[in-house]
């Protein structure tokens, strides 16, 4: 079957920066046998296939690739790619450069010795389309929006590249979440709190959340916000004896007196006023 050869690039139109800046990006029906190389690039090359077969040389490897794969050429090392005579390429690609770039790649997972994604479900053909379709609309603020395609490119080829790494990120981000939220609790105890609330403004539901502190802290949630309170009334009991119950309870995050006394009986077996009676009898000694 004879393949009619096509070819569509839209180069940058936005401003350029040295860190991180996409050159062009294109799109190409090959025709059969169609070869690029040996050749030296001074920018990073990213192809994604979206039909078609063909290989790719690079150092001492030769890949055959096809629907669903993607390949990287790195700046300054010697590549070739050539399309099958029968069944040619159909291809996105992009061009990129800058130091930060080569920093996000390792991210990613991508390398010298690792230059190829192999994903027959996903997203990187929509993302380096949007990247062509927006430099061509040269719409404001189509610069930013071209480096968040870029961005979730390369996020999806760290969820090929590195799943386990994903996992690691993710148990880091619940552990550093569940700190901020002990310190936040441990800051605004006498705020109204809705744990619920705390948990879904990080992303997470209730239970989940209350699981996943308790892991790292041994209480829930709930009980950690009330140990505090418990513990901060038992202070001002002490220290501020001009303060009534009532306004102890208040002041240390309860809106209720009475539930409060109650969950202070059960932390200490007495009552507040029973606990404050005793200091005054101990002072009194």
């Amino acid at each position: 079957m004879p393949y009619d050869e096509t070819y569509d690039i839209a180069s940058n139109p936005y401003p350029e920066d040295t860190d991180l800046y996409i050159l062009f990006a294109g799109q190409s029906q090959t025709r059969s046998g169609h070869q690029v190389g040996p050749k030296v690039f001074d920018y990073y090359l990213i192809h994604h296939i979206l039909s078609g077969e063909g290989t790719f040389s690079t150092g001492d490897h030769t890949y055959e690739l096809g629907r669903g794969d993607s390949f990287v050429i790195h700046p300054g090392h010697l590549a070739e790619y050539k399309s099958d005579l029968v069944n040619p390429w159909h291809y996105y690609w992009i061009a990129v450069k800058g130091k930060k770039f080569q920093v996000l790649m390792e991210q990613a997972g991508i390398s010298l010795s690792s230059p190829i994604i192999h994903a027959a479900n996903n997203n990187h053909g929509r993302w380096l389309e949007k990247i062509k379709s927006t430099f061509r609309s040269r719409i404001s603020g189509g610069g930013l929006r071209a480096y968040g395609y870029l961005y979730l490119l390369l996020s999806d080829f760290q969820k090929v590249l590195h799943p386990e790494r994903l996992k690691e990120e993710a148990q880091t981000r619940i552990e550093r979440h569940v700190k901020q939220v002990a310190q936040l609790l441990t800051t605004q105890y006498t705020e109204p709190i809705s744990i619920e609330s705390i948990a879904q403004s990080y992303g997470y539901n209730r239970a989940y959340f209350s699981k996943m502190f308790k892991f790292y802290n041994h209480v829930s949630p709930v009980t950690f916000l009330l140990n505090l309170r418990i513990s901060k009334s038992r202070q001002l009991l002490r220290e501020r004896l001009e303060l009534t119950i009532e306004q102890i309870a208040y002041s240390v995050g309860f809106n209720d007196p009475l539930y409060f006394s109650k969950q202070f009986k059960r932390f200490y077996e007495q009552s507040p006023s029973d606990y404050r009676r005793s200091l005054s009898h101990l002072l009194k000694k």
